[in-house]
């Protein structure tokens, strides 16, 4: 009984917030709801010294701490963690192996010829997506170069970064074609040119929508008391999950598909001529 006294309370306190909110009205704001969603995206007024050299966009701040912070637990795991794993693994151990295993099946299955390096790039991609849309989660401040505080986003809501990563993306592609079938393996990687496009603006668009969702609902005073919690977890969480599977998926289906090793001419010849023997 005592579960469904707690939650039966929050649900409560949830509603009285959400009706005084509402009761309360939104104050006028200095700037419109598009100008807000606009400086989302633009940071026109937004940026942020870097070490007093160069305003940059926020979101370079939130990619340097992502892999500061990914460089960090790599090398902790690597250094007192990945000695000490044993033939029957503890909680940790586990989940590493599972994580690993995950990603390197997903080579398997799409590359089987060539699956080693695609299985390490695929984890480190997903690791940095989806720790990197978790990120805005943490709701770091920082202060811009007019002084207004802003709250750092996710990597990838930057469309700058988002084209970098698609076009990584691409090129590790592009090397396993080559790996694969030499010349022949960037002719068919040429092929889909449209790719880093797609992969690029595929990342940033789902992040930005769930930015954007997420400053209109904080620009209205009457809905920012409950529903940012809501939609800002959800967002995230399932932006995070997509993304980092839509991105690993992609790269490992065009992956195995350019490097497959084509048929010796020899062979091709041979089955051109039985169907012309059988006439």
């Amino acid at each position: 009984m005592k579960p469904k006294k707690g939650l039966a309370l929050c649900l409560g306190a949830a509603v009285l917030l959400l009706v005084a909110a509402l009761l309360v009205g939104s104050p006028g704001r200095a700037e419109t709801v598009q100008e807000a969603m606009r400086d989302a995206v633009l940071h026109g007024t937004g940026q942020i010294s870097l070490l007093g050299v160069k305003n940059v966009n926020p979101g370079l701040i939130s990619a340097l701490l992502v892999t500061a912070v990914l460089l960090t637990i790599a090398a902790v795991l690597r250094i007192f963690v990945i000695p000490r794993f044993q033939l029957v693994p503890g909680r940790l151990q586990l989940v590493i192996e599972e994580a690993v295993g995950l990603f390197r099946g997903m080579a398997r299955a799409n590359s089987p010829h060539r699956s080693g390096f695609l299985g390490l790039y695929l984890f480190t991609a997903a690791c940095y997506v989806f720790v990197g849309t978790l990120f805005e989660l943490l709701g770091l401040q920082a202060v811009t170069v007019h002084g207004h505080p802003i709250t750092l986003p996710a990597p990838l809501s930057d469309v700058n970064a988002a084209i970098a990563l698609g076009c990584l993306s691409y090129l590790v592609i592009l090397s396993g074609g080559i790996a694969g079938n030499g010349v022949r393996g960037i002719g068919r990687t040429l092929k889909e040119f449209s790719l880093p496009i797609s992969m690029s603006f595929r990342l940033f668009g789902a992040l930005l929508s769930g930015l954007l969702v997420t400053e209109l609902v904080y620009y209205y005073v009457s809905l920012s008391f409950v529903l940012p919690v809501v939609v800002g977890v959800l967002f995230t969480l399932l932006h995070a999950l997509i993304q980092t599977y839509v991105l690993t998926m992609l790269t490992a289906l065009y992956y195995g598909e350019v490097s497959e090793p084509g048929e010796p001419k020899e062979k091709q010849k041979k089955k051109a001529a039985k169907p012309a023997a059988q006439m």
